[in-house]
């Protein structure tokens, strides 16, 4: 018990971004709120609707609540929502902690105009880096979210500490490694892809077709791998035709297949039979990579990009887990992928150390218990300041 309160009689607002689930800090703030509702503490979620998800309060289970306000319109990236800060406004005053998720400035405006006195976790996913026009209309309010906030913490030690705008709040920054539940796949359908694909090293891919993704070097890498490597790459995006085109101008259609949008059940099968897994990425947009966790969760070794400031190599460990490489490089990709697939026995340490890494450092309730412990100081911060009011009587 910390003073009045235990854990699990405090009230947590999940704050930022939409629903449906669609991206990495929206599954995070999700995550978060089915996770710690269900160990009996009330968390709620306060997003804005996207692809016209209908507006509305729902019960996700007894303690966790999904709050969703309807979007006017969509600019820069950000859903523009009025009413999330009538809403916040007027359900502020329930929750003992604000669980903020940035880069959201509509969830900002709302926390700013909400009156809201009590502590204020904010989870710094990553800096605004694409958006320079709507940083530098945002950055004032950018400004008193860091000052206003308790407690600020990223999802690796590296990103928070190389990001310039903590630079002068690092005494109240921490990290919470993001976590996920264990992939599992659908023997049947891994059945199907081992015929489909017999003989071949996979090489896996999974994620927007963006710029930042770095798919034309993981296109390219192909070049370098002989008829015995296939590259699966799943996902969609704006890049899908430019990118398609380029595989074909190269004459690579027998070895990399585009796989468009992927269901659960076919992500968790192509994870099960891949002998690698691979995120490219070349800009620091790639603050995490979620995927790589969720390849690790199955054991299979990952080969990532080194990409200055962000925390993709944190993740994925260089001689432990998988490989990482510099980034635009398409034949450092290559050797990699050789290096793993034709040498059998470094190929299991590394499968080994997959997962291992995952079990160790991310799982969804290594994520869970982190995230306890930041809330358990703001109570002991709450404690301490009731004493110091109580004894100036």
């Amino acid at each position: 018990m910390i003073g009045h309160l235990t854990i699990e009689k405090v009230k947590v607002l999940q704050l930022g971004k939409f629903f449906p689930v669609r991206g990495g800090v929206e599954k995070v703030m999700y995550d978060l709120t089915l996770g710690l509702s269900e160990m009996n503490i009330h968390c709620d979620m306060l997003c804005a609707s996207t692809e016209d998800y209908p507006a509305g309060t729902s019960y996700l289970n007894p303690y966790a609540r999904l709050i969703v306000t309807p979007t006017s319109a969509k600019l820069a990236a950000t859903m523009l929502s009025p009413a999330m800060v009538t809403t916040l406004r007027t359900i502020a005053k329930n929750y003992d902690i604000i669980h903020i998720h940035h880069p959201d400035p509509m969830a900002t405006l709302a926390l700013f105009f909400s009156g809201y006195k009590g502590k204020v976790v904010l989870h710094w996913h990553s800096d605004i880096l694409k958006q320079k026009m709507l940083l530098k209309i945002y950055k004032p309010l950018q400004r008193w979210l860091i000052k206003r906030a308790d407690h600020i913490v990223g999802t690796t030690p590296v990103y928070v500490q190389e990001s310039p705008f903590l630079k002068k709040v690092q005494h109240k920054v921490d990290y919470i490694p993001i976590g996920v539940l264990p992939i599992q796949a659908d023997p049947t359908l891994v059945s199907q892809l081992f015929g489909q694909y017999k003989g071949k090293h996979l090489i896996f891919s999974l994620g927007r077709l963006v710029a930042y993704k770095g798919y034309e070097y993981l296109i390219r890498s192909a070049q370098y791998l002989n008829e015995k490597y296939h590259i699966l790459i799943g996902g969609k995006g704006p890049l899908l035709q430019p990118l398609q085109t380029l595989i074909e101008t190269l004459g690579l259609q027998d070895r990399i297949t585009l796989l468009g949008y992927m269901g659960d059940d076919d992500i968790a099968a192509h994870f099960a039979v891949s002998d690698v897994f691979c995120l490219s990425s070349i800009w620091k947009t790639e603050a995490f990579g979620i995927v790589q966790i969720e390849a690790m969760s199955c054991g299979v070794p990952l080969v990532s990009t080194d990409i200055p400031g962000s925390g993709v190599s944190w993740v994925n460990h260089h001689g432990y887990s998988g490989l990482v490489v510099p980034r635009e490089n398409e034949e450092a990709l290559a050797q990699s992928f050789k290096q793993i697939c034709e040498d059998p026995v470094f190929k299991m340490n590394l499968s080994i150390g997959s997962q291992t890494r995952y079990t160790q450092c991310f799982t969804r309730d290594k994520m869970l218990q982190k995230c306890l412990s930041i809330y358990s100081k703001c109570l002991v911060e709450n404690k301490t300041k009731a004493e110091q009011q109580f004894s100036s009587i």
